[in-house]
């Protein structure tokens, strides 16, 4: 059914492959269009609870997105190929489930802005990271310039966007733009890890404290604990808020049953 993405389903995970590996899995419209085809079809689902991210082959993430796609662009030609653009890397950071980044070589410009879009970043040792537009005179358009300062302070992300600077793994982990870094050839069975961990925690629960976040980064403090304090009272009206509770008083496992 699609082209540009490998979908692989595994238990309670969805495995999404960025698979244009001849050209370093960049990004063009018919990848764009497939995410939010497939984010779309993962969200009327209700399963799986946790997608993985990542690229096929053995050197790059998403490297970018397709400079021949872009180079001829007219101005109003780019400002409808990035509103695409965001409408992808959003429905991956609008989706109500958990969302990892398995960063298994460059992941830049483009590449860097999907990883961003992410819940969680596990980079393999390999990895190399950065936005690098402005060596093409052009600056990052689906979500660089936002996402990444409210990611990691807006002095560094300046000093990436500016320079145009790729950071290794080690780095990116030292400025909290990756949360984790694994051996090459361990980053999918971690990342598969991690997605069963949290495949294991109430659905409803998981999707609240997620929208909770996100939101509450776009509000002032105020208003954002209010939002708090109605997803957290939402929890009160699902089974796995008694079942967990009662199983924490019994000292017992929790069976949750996602609703």
């Amino acid at each position: 059914m699609y082209k540009a993405i490998v979908l692989e389903r595994e238990e309670f995970i969805a495995i999404l492959r960025f698979n244009r590996p001849n050209v370093l899995n960049t990004l063009n419209r018919q990848v764009f269009l497939e995410i939010i085809s497939i984010f779309d079809e993962i969200q009327k689902e209700m399963a799986p609870k946790v997608v993985i991210l990542t690229g096929s082959g053995d050197r790059a993430f998403i490297a970018g997105t397709d400079i021949t796609e872009m180079e001829n662009l007219s101005s109003l030609d780019a400002r409808e190929f990035a509103s695409l653009a965001r409408r992808a890397i959003d429905s991956i950071e609008n989706l109500d489930r958990s969302v990892i980044a398995a960063i298994n070589g460059f992941a830049l410009g483009g590449g860097c802005e999907v990883a961003i879009a992410c819940d969680i970043r596990i980079a393999s040792e390999k990895a190399k990271l950065g936005q690098p537009e402005i060596n093409l005179g052009i600056i990052p358009g689906s979500g660089g310039t936002q996402r990444l300062p409210r990611l990691i302070g807006s002095s560094r992300a300046k000093r990436l966007i500016f320079t145009g600077e790729l950071v290794d793994a080690k780095t990116a982990l030292e400025i909290g733009l990756v949360d984790k870094v694994v051996p090459h050839d361990q980053l999918i069975d971690e990342a598969k890890r991690m997605a069963l961990s949290i495949a294991s925690k109430p659905k409803v629960a998981l999707a609240l404290a997620k929208s909770a976040i996100n939101r509450g980064l776009g509000l002032d403090l105020r208003t954002g604990l209010d939002y708090e304090i109605e997803c957290f009272a939402q929890c009160f009206a699902t089974s796995d808020q008694k079942e967990g509770m009662r199983a924490f008083l019994e000292r017992r496992k929790a069976l949750f049953i996602d609703k």
